[in-house]
């Protein structure tokens, strides 16, 4: 079984920075991401049928709130599994994030 690709903070803050393209997806309910979510992300709930639209060749990364929740994982396996390529998933998810001082978006998003 392959592992799943993922990727650093670091790494997610320096493709942002620089506008490497790639698709930002947090796969919380749009409550939470209207709540607080990474400035450059979309939101496609996990179990949302738009998940299987996006493009399989476009890389994708997912995140949700962080260690020790696992939906970011399941939607990264769950994509996988029906032919995405360039699938990588950020573990440590908003909480990491944050926990860096790096800008949030969001009604709950401190300024």
């Amino acid at each position: 079984r392959k592992m799943m690709d993922v990727i650093t903070r670091e790494e997610l803050k320096e493709r942002l920075d620089h506008g490497t393209p790639f698709k930002l997806i947090m796969v919380l309910d749009e409550n939470a991401f209207a709540r607080k979510h990474i400035p450059g992300s979309i939101n496609i709930p996990y179990g949302s049928p738009a998940l299987d639209s996006l493009n399989p060749d476009e890389e994708l990364v997912v995140y949700c709130s962080g260690m020790p929740c696992p939906v970011s994982w399941l939607a990264a396996k769950r994509l996988a599994s029906r032919g995405f390529r360039r699938v990588r998933y950020y573990a440590g998810g908003l909480a990491d994030w944050e926990e860096a001082g790096y800008p949030v978006e969001g009604a709950s998003a401190t300024v």
